[in-house]
């Protein structure tokens, strides 16, 4: 019996690319089931490649959600964009996804000018159909199929789940018969530390105002767990490029970085299943989005920016 299932079960890792804010990483957390992806309504939130791995019965898919492709204004921009794109060529599938709210710009057609340099199957994921009428959908996708031939076209709403399993069963009908890359309880291949620091800089995001969400990093100094007690001490900085935004970010009598501090401390609490006592300092490093050291001291690989 085992043998049998192990022979019909397939794996493989999909790549989810589009342009900033059609939402991605909403997608990757209704499918994975809980949040490993940082959500906001400002574009480019998604930095670092995130992996999410969903096991099934008969399958193993391992997501990639990419940064957002957009025009680079600085060596930051160019990371994120060479991320994305280098994407394209690790991958068995991959998902561009669109929104369906938006017409076709000029970041979807660069994105489907690199997609004709692969060879990789190509799905057209329509997102967001829940907020248009049914009868804009087929101008809308004809608009795409002009541009490029794309191996199935699916329309699907991540926010409300609709034909989120007809997705994912077409996807394994591309996926060759492979291991089990990762534990079947494993939900994505990332460190505690990482997404401790993507929950804190998501609230910044969410707080904030429109100049500050990209111009901020945060790293995590400390992770200590009390062995004499159901607790674990995380002490965080939040990096910006300016003492006016610092500033911002702690807010009157420190009101903003408390509320920071305490909606944060409720998703790592969930992600580690105990109590937390979060620190959070604010630190200003001029410029840091244009310095290689700093880029490289935050966590972006230089072999992607330079």
């Amino acid at each position: 019996m085992n043998n049998e299932k192990q022979q019909t079960f397939k794996s493989g890792f999909i790549a989810i690319i589009g342009r900033p804010n059609v939402g991605k990483s909403t997608f990757l957390n209704h499918v994975i089931g809980q949040k490993i992806a940082i959500m906001s309504d400002k574009p480019q939130t998604t930095r670092n490649k995130i992996q999410g791995v969903l096991t099934t019965d008969d399958a193993q898919i391992v997501f990639i959600d990419t940064p957002g492709i957009h025009k680079p204004k600085h060596k930051l921009g160019d990371f994120m964009v060479k991320l994305a794109t280098n994407t394209l060529r690790e991958v068995d599938v991959i998902l561009l996804m669109v929104d369906a709210a938006e017409g076709l710009g000029r970041g979807d057609q660069f994105i489907i000018e690199k997609l004709k340099e692969v060879n990789t199957p190509v799905f057209l994921v329509v997102n967001k159909i829940d907020q248009v009428h049914p009868d804009e959908l087929l101008p809308f996708i004809t608009s795409y199929q002009q541009l490029h031939e794309f191996t199935e076209i699916i329309p699907i709403s991540a926010l409300k789940g609709n034909n989120i399993e007809r997705l994912l069963e077409q996807c394994k009908l591309y996926l060759e018969e492979g291991p089990q890359y990762y534990p079947a309880d494993q939900v994505t291949d990332h460190p505690e530390r990482f997404i401790i620091a993507e929950f804190i800089r998501e609230k910044v995001l969410h707080l904030t105002r429109e100049e500050i969400p990209h111009s901020i990093a945060v790293l995590i100094d400390k992770v200590e767990k009390k062995k004499d007690r159901n607790l674990v001490h995380v002490m965080a900085t939040i990096i910006v490029e300016r003492p006016s935004q610092k500033g911002m970010i702690i807010g009157k009598q420190g009101w903003l970085l408390k509320e920071v501090g305490k909606q944060a401390r409720a998703d790592i609490e969930h992600l580690l299943g105990s109590k937390v006592f979060l620190e959070i300092w604010v630190k200003v490093q001029k410029d840091w989005r244009n310095k290689s050291f700093y880029l490289q001291d935050y966590g972006y690989s230089k072999d992607d920016y330079e």
